[in-house]
């Protein structure tokens, strides 16, 4: 749990550089709204294709290899951000960086699976998830160090560099359940006490055609594709919504940016306890999910006020519930994919959301880089942000509603 932690720690960590010193590149480079929002769908239509490909890379040849793969090439990646001197150059390195990253999750998701019971998963999930978190804490006061001591180029090559670290570990320490020697018999008992885990062995390894004939891989397909992007709009615009709404700098505006992210931690972990504790009360597994992601996109819709306030802290707090939220909401979205789907196609179905969700990320950072644009000309930007936080607000509760249409029990495949 630890490994998985922190390798989605550093994940985050690298791709949120970018964001932190969005700015400050922009007047070097002389970047339009529009020219980052490129940038970021670059990162993101790679990512859409990485996670298809991992995400079955990773059921073929496991864990231990895919998360390998993928953490040097995003940390290579990462650190090629430093010999960028052009947007098409930042358009490369983020593309390559996409590609990368996008092994993080079908990989975690998939060990998740193989070392805890359905009780626990989401819980788990919530830990590890709640690295996303972590990143976006440390990475404000970190990269705005890095930044003033020594540049912008050093700071990609420092976070980047911090994957190899990692990997040490992970070759180190990681081994699925079935060749780990220290696990005690009572342990492997624990793990395989969900009554599906007795035959696990004995499981097709289904096809992606296969996989798209189910309602449940559409709910979960298209619960990702309206809720992920959101997020990618926290990581990559908040920091710029807080400088220039309130007219900060990188160190200004640093506290603020953490203190969503600290929230937003909590989230992640008490959204995936909430639904773990309903399992363990007795209610049946995807209800406890389903219950739990409705809470969760009900505490969204408050981020649609953001617009009625006049001080940052009133602020901060608005967008730090609908971060606490969506956390809360990705790490009970995740389990239900597990409580589904047989382990061995579990992350090829991971793969094919977050794709989905990916591809929603390519669509709306390109409707935000218009918006923001068109309004910035008119010197009201602050409506344009509005526009943006009252689409977050509907987005969840809104995924809820097709994800029970489609799928109202979740049944398993």
């Amino acid at each position: 749990m630890a490994l998985l932690f922190f390798a989605t720690t550093i994940n985050y960590l690298d791709r949120q550089v970018i964001g932190l010193l969005k700015d400050n590149l922009a007047k070097e480079f002389n970047w339009s709204e529009r020219d980052y929002s490129w940038i970021v769908i670059a990162f993101a239509s790679a990512y859409a294709l990485g996670l298809l490909l991992f995400g079955r890379l990773i059921d073929k040849i496991g864990t231990r290899l895919g998360y390998t793969i993928s953490i040097i090439i995003w940390s290579v990646a990462a650190m090629l951000h430093s010999i960028a001197s052009s947007t098409l150059g930042f358009g490369i390195a983020r593309t390559a960086l996409g590609l990368g990253e996008s092994g993080n999750f079908p990989a975690a998701i998939k060990s998740v699976a193989e070392w805890f019971p359905k009780k626990d998963r989401a819980f788990a999930t919530g830990i590890f998830n709640s690295g996303t978190n972590i990143a976006a804490i440390a990475g404000p006061p970190l990269i705005a160090w890095i930044f003033i001591s020594s540049g912008w180029k050093a700071a990609f090559v420092w976070t980047g560099s911090l994957g190899f670290i990692w990997l040490i570990f992970w070759l180190w320490f990681f081994q699925t359940p079935s060749k780990q020697k220290r696990l005690s018999v009572g342990e492997r008992a624990y793990i395989l006490s969900d009554p599906d885990e007795l035959n696990a062995g004995e499981q097709p390894h289904p096809g992606w055609g296969q996989l798209f004939h189910y309602r449940q891989t559409w709910a979960f397909i298209l619960g990702k594709f309206l809720t992920d992007p959101v997020w990618w709009f926290y990581l990559f615009w908040i920091p710029s919504y807080f400088n220039s709404t309130y007219h900060l700098n990188l160190t200004g505006s640093a506290k603020y940016v953490s203190t969503v992210y600290v929230v937003a931690s909590f989230g992640s972990i008490l959204g995936g306890y909430l639904s773990g504790w309903l399992i363990k009360k007795g209610l049946p597994v995807y209800k406890a999910r389903k219950r739990s992601m409705l809470i969760f996109a009900l505490c969204v819709i408050p981020i649609f006020f953001v617009r009625f306030t006049n001080t940052i802290w009133p602020a901060v707090w608005l967008i730090s519930l609908a971060a606490a939220a969506h956390q809360a909401w990705s790490a009970n979205i995740f389990t239900l994919a597990s409580d589904i789907y047989p382990k061995n196609t579990l992350s090829s179905i991971v793969g094919i959301g977050g794709m989905a969700g990916s591809v929603g990320g390519i669509l709306f950072p390109f409707l935000i880089g218009i918006i923001l644009d068109h309004f910035k000309l008119t010197g009201l930007l602050g409506t344009g942000y509005n526009i943006i936080f009252g689409i977050c607000a509907v987005a969840y509760l809104l995924a809820w509603i097709i994800m029970h249409l489609l799928s109202p029990r979740m049944e398993n495949i």
